[in-house]
This record gives C-alpha cells, structure tokens and sequence, in this order.
C-alpha cells in the first residue's frame, strides 16, 4: 500500500514538473518569437504586400499565407469577420508562405492580377474554387484560369504578367522574409509585431482584441 502510494506521489510529481517545463519552454519559445519580430521589423511588413483596411488603423494583422492551403482558406473569411467587426480599426497585410508545390506559380497569377487592380477578387475566386485547383495541396495551375473568367481581367495580359521578374522577386523576398521570423507553416499570424503561437479562431481573436485594448489605452 505504502509501495503504491510513493508511486503516485511521484507520478503526480513527474507530472507536474513536465506541465511546468512545458510552460517554461513555450513562454522561452513566445519571447523569441516576439523578440524575432520585433528586431526584423523589415521583414515583417514590406512596401509590396497588398493590404486591406485603414491604412492609419492602431491594429495591424501580419498574415503568412499560401493560396493551397486549406487552413488559410478557412480562416480569410474570419479575419475579415475580425475586422468588419471593428472598422477601420485593423488593417490586414497579407505576406506569401507558397510551401505547397506550385503555389508560387498561383501566387504569381494573384500578382498579376494585382497589376491589373484585381488583387482581391482574384484571392477569393482563387481561395473559393480550391478545391479544385488543389484538390491535395499541390497547385494544378492549368485549373485556376478558368476561376477569374467574370472578373474583368486581361487574360492575356495576365497570362505575360506571371512570369514577370518583379513577381518573381516579391515572392522570392517574401519567402526569404519566412526564414528570417522562422514561419514554418500557414496560416501564420502576428498582431502588432505579436506572434501568434496558440493557433485557432479564439486565439487570434484575443490576440487581436488585446492590441484594441492596448490601442485605446495609448
């Protein structure tokens, strides 16, 4: 008895002492991150990324995103929830992680769609019909034309834009950007240079709302 009583005091404490190393190690790995962002602000925010909102809004949505991928279609439609919610409070900077095989080709088409003033549309007909044109997270480029029919776009045009080098320049800056604040995976947030670390809609929401609250107080 006295045997199996020592044994559940120690696993109890093993337990503990792992939920306390666990917590040590993620609030180590949130201050790097944050003190990451903070010193490559650079590389956070850069000149050509398209953007959404007031462009003097107190709170700035950083986002790592790649057209393939299905979390970060999910989540477009709840950010701009978050922000019609709070107008021209928040302000969205969409950066591109292209992981997925040929993404970077459909991000090029999204370029050159910017060039055209399509940007937006030409995301959400790209992100609504992924299905599609990335059934499993690899880009069939052939597919994605036929979703910006509708659009207004100078096909041809379109089709001499994506291999611009200016295009392919942003997306090479954008994925050296990536390495340099250690972006692994998309959807990746950061709210006001905050990384966001525990991932999920609720998360981002407080993590959004904080940085209201602290905009207010200032």
């Amino acid at each position: 008895m006295k045997q199996k009583t020592l044994f559940i005091i120690a696993a109890v404490v093993l337990l503990v002492a792992f939920a306390g190393g666990t917590l040590v190690y993620k609030n180590q790995k949130s201050e790097q991150a944050a003190q990451s962002a903070a010193s490559n602000g650079s590389a956070l925010m850069r000149m050509h990324s398209p953007t959404l909102g007031n462009a003097d809004a107190p709170v700035v949505i950083v986002e790592f995103f790649d057209p393939a991928c299905e979390t970060c279609r999910s989540f477009y439609p709840l950010v701009k929830q978050i922000m019609a919610a709070n107008p021209d409070k928040i302000r969205l900077v969409l950066r591109y992680a292209p992981f997925h095989t040929g993404s970077d080709k459909v991000v090029a088409i999204l370029e050159a769609a910017r060039k055209q003033g399509k940007f937006w549309p030409a995301l959400e007909a790209v992100l609504g019909s992924q299905a599609d044109w990335a059934p499993h997270h690899t880009a069939e480029v052939a597919l994605v034309w036929k979703h910006l029919n509708g659009l207004g776009l100078d096909m041809e045009q379109l089709q001499v834009d994506v291999t611009s080098p200016a295009i392919a320049d942003i997306i090479a800056q954008d994925l050296a950007d990536t390495r340099t604040l250690k972006v692994t995976m998309t959807p990746a947030f950061f709210v006001n240079r905050t990384p966001l670390l525990d991932f999920g809609y609720e998360p981002l929401k407080r993590l959004v709302d904080n940085a209201l609250n602290e905009s207010q107080r200032k």
